[in-house]
């Protein structure tokens, strides 16, 4: 990776703005009205709500979007469309010059993020960087309901209409609507990506998902031991097993686990990866938690998982090779 980017991601995950800040401090608080709080912890770390950095701070050209979902909540977006006029910090693309500036932001690949469940869209903007600058991707971020500048309060069902509101958006432009759609999600955003994807299977092309979890009740006994007799209090399910199986196996996905993972248990990736390698067969039995294996690399056809030995919840995107293990992905969905 690019030394100029690493210092603004570094500085991004050690600030623990941790997607489950909320599921980390769950606690007694599993009440069946406090939950929504607990664990979409918008205003987390102080001033979320109201110091959201945009795209310009970091260099980049970008739009700024205000959506109305189906409920009518406007929610905030950022869209980063691809450029030719990039200048020398962004990586040549092979025929970029071969096609107008309008045409090309059509030949690349679309990526769709979704953040955590801390902090806000504008703390991810290193991130969305790399995309935009070294993998030449279009960007566009996604602000859930009740996080930043978006309006509302968040909540499962509502949030499944953010991200269904934001794809509609990108079906519906005049150019971006020609690309490949990749969903990018860490931790709670890989349950929105799994959901969303599982509702569109023909637009969603890949996914990429990070340290993400079969479920949020599965996620309370081995978070919270003490907690494991509510476990059914919790309506906020973000069920990603059983939404998994659905996605084709035609569709490619990039699994990422940070083996030192404090949060969400790195057991919870290796089942979604057993799930993920299933696709299209005929289920024989319950899904259950896999034993965290050694081998750091597997790989099912396009599809991969990649285990960083000293991945944190926090920091598996700064480890080494996580970038090489993305940009490789993406690049493999425009092969034959």
């Amino acid at each position: 990776m690019p030394s100029n980017l690493i210092p603004s991601i570094e500085g991004f995950a050690k600030g623990a703005f941790a997607t489950a800040a909320g599921l980390s401090t769950i606690g007694v608080g599993l009440l069946y009205y406090g939950q929504n709080y607990l664990i979409y912890p918008s205003a987390y770390p102080p001033g979320s709500r109201t110091e959201v950095p945009v795209p310009s701070d970091f260099g980049l050209p970008y739009e700024d979007l205000r959506l109305t979902t189906a409920d009518n909540v406007k929610i905030q977006c950022y869209l980063m469309v691809q450029k030719t006029d990039l200048g020398s910090q962004a990586t040549p693309v092979p025929g970029e010059l071969d096609v107008s500036a309008e045409e090309f932001p059509a030949t690349r690949p679309t990526i769709m993020m979704f953040h955590g469940n801390g902090g806000n869209m504008g703390h991810r903007i290193p991130l969305a960087k790399v995309f935009y600058i070294k993998m030449r991707c279009n960007v566009m971020m996604v602000s859930y309901r009740g996080y930043g500048r978006s309006e509302g309060s968040p909540s499962e069902k509502g949030i499944q209409q953010d991200a269904q509101t934001a794809l509609n958006y990108l079906t519906s432009h005049p150019v971006l609507s020609r690309t490949p759609v990749i969903l990018y999600g860490q931790s709670i955003g890989g349950a929105v990506s799994i959901d969303l994807a599982s509702r569109n299977l023909e637009t969603v092309k890949a996914l990429i998902l990070e340290n993400t979890f079969l479920s949020i009740p599965r996620l309370i006994p081995q978070a919270l031991p003490i907690l494991s007799p509510f476990s059914f209090l919790c309506h906020q399910k973000w069920e990603s097993f059983t939404k998994l199986p659905q996605i084709p196996p035609s569709t490619p996905i990039l699994m990422l686990s940070g083996k030192q993972d404090e949060v969400v248990p790195p057991d919870h990736m290796e089942a979604l990866w057993k799930i993920a390698e299933k696709r299209g067969q005929q289920p024989t039995e319950e899904v259950k938690t896999e034993e965290v294996r050694d081998d750091r690399e597997r790989g099912s056809g396009r599809s991969r998982f990649v285990l960083f030995e000293k991945g944190h919840h926090n920091d598996t995107c700064v480890q080494q090779g996580y970038w090489t293990a993305v940009s490789e992905f993406v690049a493999s969905l425009g092969e034959s």
